[in-house]
């Protein structure tokens, strides 16, 4: 039976070295299981945030993997906990593209499910900040959910969360919590970060996690850090503001069902033409 569940939103700020990315994910990893932690989250782009010819050195097929994966797999195995790996530099459909995946990994290190971010970003920002995930990354076409302890888990990517139509599916597929790793620009995070995930959450009446990357990864590209989790009234009840760590709280499938009985919003939706 679904239960409550501690689960931790890590935050950290990679770079274009994997192997000092990784450790620092192992490093976070091994404290948030000392708080208890029996689901932790990753932020997207978690092993490179770099030049695009390096990414795509960096690509492993799914699910064979490679080293990148490997060592996500013995962390998942040392900590005897669940690890949702927020964005996965996954090889894509020809050697232009990349899959942006969000891999859930459970305590035996074996692949659960496997996501591929559907709406890539492409802006240009008056701060000068220009990005075109299209030209570098191919797009998933499904929506995708996963079993844990505290029950039915929707994963989404960064971008996505600005799309409630992608959200409203994911409940529907049973979710009741919905991960969110990302690596906002400072600029979109400091608008936008916080109202988007307390509306997702407030529309779908669910839990939404979102572990962030943070800081200044190179001299072009800036995250925003604040590593949320959002209870499914709006609440943030949990936040890493700045600077490596994570996030914690309890996800309680009981807590979902009572705001879901006592304002039953998702009963009323209406289909429109």
């Amino acid at each position: 039976m679904p239960r409550s569940t501690r689960v931790a939103a890590l935050q950290h700020c990679a770079t274009t070295d994997v192997s000092a990315n990784l450790d620092i994910i192992e490093h976070l990893g091994r404290r948030a299981r000392d708080a208890d932690a029996e689901v932790i989250l990753v932020p997207e782009a978690f092993a490179y945030i770099g030049p695009d010819r390096g990414k795509r050195e960096i690509l492993e097929p799914l699910p064979e993997g490679g080293p990148i994966l490997a060592r996500c797999q013995a962390l998942a195995r040392a900590l005897e906990c669940d690890l949702v790996l927020g964005g996965f530099h996954e090889t894509g459909p020809d050697p232009e593209k990349a899959y942006n995946t969000c891999v859930h990994l459970d305590a035996r290190g074996e692949i659960v499910a496997v996501y591929r971010k559907i709406h890539l970003f492409d802006v240009c920002l008056d701060d000068g900040t220009q990005l075109n995930e299209s030209s570098r990354t191919a797009p998933g076409d499904a929506l995708v959910t996963t079993t844990l302890p505290f029950g039915t888990l929707g994963l989404t990517i960064c971008y996505d969360v600005r799309f409630p139509y992608q959200y409203q599916g994911l409940v529907d597929q049973g979710a009741i919590a919905i991960a969110v790793p990302s690596a906002f620009t400072a600029t979109t995070g400091a608008a936008h970060w916080h109202t988007l995930l307390r509306a997702r959450a407030i529309e779908c009446q669910c839990y939404v996690i979102a572990p962030a990357q943070h800081g200044q990864h190179n001299s072009r590209r800036r995250s925003f850090g604040h590593s949320l989790i959002v209870d499914p009234w709006g609440d943030v009840i949990a936040e890493h503001a700045d600077g490596d760590g994570f996030a914690v709280a309890n996800i309680d499938p009981d807590k979902v069902s009572e705001v879901r009985r006592q304002l039953p919003s998702l009963e009323h939706r209406v289909s429109l033409s």
